[in-house]
Formats: C-alpha cells, sequence, structure tokens
C-alpha cells in the first residue's frame, strides 16, 4: 500500500481524527486539515496496521517538517544538537542610558 490515497485513508480510519502533536481534535467536515506523517520519514514504509503513521494538523505538519529542514542546515557536525543560545545582549545598558536623560 504505497498510494498516499490509500494510505491516508487507512490512517483515518485506524487513528483517532485528533492532532498527534497539539491534541486538536477533527470533525469529518475538517479531515482536509490533517494530514498523515510518517513517523520514520520514509514514504515507501505503509505498514498496514498503521504503525508508521500519526496525523498530524497542517500547522503541527510544517513545524514537523521545518525543524527537520533546521536540523539538516545545521550538518552532521551539530550532531543533531540545537544551537547554542545566542549571547548577544542588545539592551545592556540601556537603563544607564536612559537614566542619563533626566
Amino acid at each position: 500500500m504505497n498510494d498516499e490515497k490509500e494510505y491516508r485513508e487507512q490512517a483515518l480510519k485506524l487513528l483517532p481524527w485528533i492532532c498527534a502533536r497539539c491534541g486538536r481534535e477533527f470533525p469529518a467536515s475538517r479531515l482536509r486539515e490533517l494530514t498523515v506523517h510518517h513517523k520514520d520519514h520514509d514514504h515507501h514504509h505503509n505498514p498496514p496496521d498503521g504503525s508508521n503513521w500519526e496525523l498530524l494538523c497542517l500547522y503541527c505538519h510544517d513545524n514537523e517538517h521545518s525543524r527537520e529542514l533546521e536540523a539538516a542546515a545545521r550538518g552532521p557536525e551539530a550532531g543533531g544538537r540545537d544551537p547554542a543560545p545566542a549571547t548577544h545582549k542588545p539592551f545592556a545598558g540601556l537603563d544607564t542610558l536612559l537614566k542619563g536623560r533626566h
């Protein structure tokens, strides 16, 4: 079962109509807003029991794939880690500057 329409129909039969990330529920009239996400990111791996699928809303699905792209952009030397937090403090010393104006 590799056809997208087939695995989507199967996923909608097997899984609750709830986004696996944000928990939002979807009525039948809004199912077009739920997408089938492949947990292992292999769109050809479609076991009939649905074990490689989760339903995500459009927003969470986009977010999931954005995180993948960001990780790929960081490259293998980052080892999948998030980048170091920013250390620049653009407002450092602002209180001193403002006090000097009075």
